[in-house]
């Protein structure tokens, strides 16, 4: 019997990302566009970068990576889910023990009242309080 796979699995697989000519409209995708499909490791990559004490929405997030791939959209669905797998990888990492500053800081997207937040499986609290901590250290 396999074994389910973890998030970091999931985090890790060896996918490839996609550029794709949409051919009808999709989310806020108009027909004709190129679309760019990241991969988790993308937007991990992407969170990264991202400063202490500072955020970016998603749609931020979605238009730079379009830009750097050549595209005129990022897919807003996968997107999600990427988020969603990077974040439940990475706060898996966490309770292996690693400090906070060794995983990727999730919290700069990723807003406490969203429909993504309430899917977490370690709830929106840890999210809002990441952001405080860093608000309160960065204004020091």
């Amino acid at each position: 019997m396999q074994r389910k796979k973890s998030w970091l699995d999931k985090l890790n697989e060896n996918k490839e990302s996609k550029i794709k000519r949409i051919d009808i409209d999709f989310a806020d995708i108009p027909s004709g566009s190129v679309m760019f499909i990241a991969t988790p490791k993308i937007i991990d990559e992407y969170i990264k970068g991202i400063g202490v004490g500072k955020r970016i929405d998603i749609k931020t997030l979605r238009k730079d990576l379009a830009i750097e791939h050549n595209a005129d959209y990022t897919c807003p669905v996968t997107t999600g889910i990427f988020l969603r797998i990077l974040a439940e990888a990475n706060y898996e990492i966490l309770q292996q023990g690693k400090r906070l500053e060794e995983i990727t800081p999730f919290w700069r997207v990723i807003e406490p009242n969203s429909i993504l937040a309430k899917k977490l499986t370690f709830g929106q609290e840890f999210l809002q309080q990441q952001i405080e901590k860093e608000n309160a250290n960065w204004n020091c």
